[in-house]
């Protein structure tokens, strides 16, 4: 009986297999192609890929001349088991960095400060503001107005995104003078007491319109709202420290002729004004059309390279308070991969482009934003469309990232 236990011993340690504090070492490598310096650029180690036969709780990333970098663990499917690492880096033109990354399945000892913050908040009965995680409700009902700010919230440094929570699922902003974190103070509708301060504000009135970068759906003639549909629910997956994340789910949207259950994740990371856009189906769409693009502001001039960038750059007023508040200047930008496009269309709400993806269960784009009051921003129609356009030759250049498992080590 001895020598058998003995054996099995032997074996596992042979096969390798994972003592209580062991820790799986990786090196990364991340190359910027392009020839313009990426700051703050986000990076994305997918952990299935990874192949590790424990769960990964907490990670240390090393950069370049020894500097921790801050990162984030995120489970996106709700299976409690942490699905991406990321975090954000800055890397020279043509340039490679070599990073150190230690995956653990023991909880961290400690928490970066967070560059991002989300936030959804229901009104309770006397008017308090309960913070909530996600809400499925169905398709017929609302909440709309029970919820604080109207939907989910979440910010970067440079700027603040809502999600309208109604058949519009509309994406709203919100510009600032300064950079910083001000929605949780705020609640995106900041005090005499806190404008006075310097806080930023809601700067778009955004209607029937698709705001900045709203998913419709296009009849031919029209964008269409998302409905009707069996259930609605949106959700914050993530808040920081590195990025936020936000979604919409619906199911049983009856479009075009077709049924489509439908979740279109909203990513934004620390020093970032862009959000990465993806959408999934849990089916893949036929023939049926899409539309996204961005508001035509009243008076508005737009660009358009007419192979899926569409800006603008417009003064409305953010809201029907004409009194309190003044107009407010704000350009609007959309990349959307050539691939899914089909036509591109202005009306008197919207410039938008028509998408289809016939066969695919996934769609990605993205959208970004500037106020004309942030102090670090842009002044100009002019210089907004030139950075629309530098910012679509990024994302058509993403960084190169290979990552390499090292040997195990164990801690003691």
């Amino acid at each position: 009986m001895k020598k058998i236990m003995i054996i099995t011993c032997l074996c596992a340690l042979v096969l390798g297999a994972r003592v209580p504090g062991e820790e799986v070492n990786a090196t990364c490598e991340v190359y910027n192609p392009g020839p313009r310096e990426r700051v703050d650029a986000p990076v994305v180690i997918d952990l299935r890929a990874m192949k590790l036969d424990f769960t990964v709780r907490s990670a240390l990333v090393i950069g370049p001349r020894g500097r921790e970098i801050p990162s984030q663990l995120d489970d996106l499917d709700g299976d409690r088991v942490a699905d991406e690492l990321s975090f954000v880096m800055d890397v020279p033109p043509r340039g490679r960095e070599t990073l150190k990354i230690t995956f653990s399945p023991e909880r961290p000892a400690t928490a970066y400060p967070s560059r991002v913050h989300a936030q959804m908040l229901i009104s309770d009965k006397k008017g308090k503001h309960v913070p909530v995680q996600a809400i499925t409700i169905p398709g017929g009902s609302s909440i709309y107005n029970q919820l604080h700010h109207h939907g989910p919230a979440f910010e970067s440094e440079l700027v603040a995104y809502r999600l309208y929570f109604d058949r519009k699922q509309t994406v709203d902003i919100y510009g600032k003078f300064n950079k910083g974190l001000e929605i949780e103070a705020s609640g995106f509708y900041p005090t005499d007491e806190q404008l006075a301060r310097g806080f930023g504000d809601d700067v778009l009135r955004v209607g029937n319109s698709c705001g900045a970068g709203t998913l419709k759906g296009w009849d031919g003639t029209r964008a269409t709202h998302v409905e009707p549909v069996a259930t609605r629910a949106e959700r914050v997956v993530a808040s920081g420290p590195v990025r936020a994340v936000v979604e919409v789910e619906v199911n049983e949207w009856k479009h075009g002729g077709a049924t489509l259950d439908m979740v279109t994740r909203y990513t934004l990371y620390a020093g970032h004004r862009d959000l990465v856009v993806e959408v999934f189906f849990r089916s893949p769409p036929g023939d049926e059309l899409f539309c996204t693009g961005v508001q035509n502001i009243k008076g508005s001039l737009s660009f358009s390279d007419h192979a899926g960038l569409i800006a603008c750059w417009g003064t409305d007023w953010p809201v029907n308070d004409t009194v309190k508040y003044a107009k407010e200047t704000v350009g609007l930008a959309t990349c959307i991969p050539a691939r899914y496009l089909r036509s591109e269309v202005k009306d008197s709400l919207n410039y938008l482009y028509i998408l289809a993806a016939p066969g695919e269960k996934y769609i990605r784009y993205h959208v970004t934003f500037t106020s004309l009051k942030e102090r670090f921003g842009y002044k100009t129609p002019e210089a907004w469309f030139t950075h629309a356009r530098a910012w679509k030759e990024e994302l058509e250049n993403p960084l190169e990232v290979n990552v390499a498992r090292a040997p195990r080590t164990r801690t003691l």
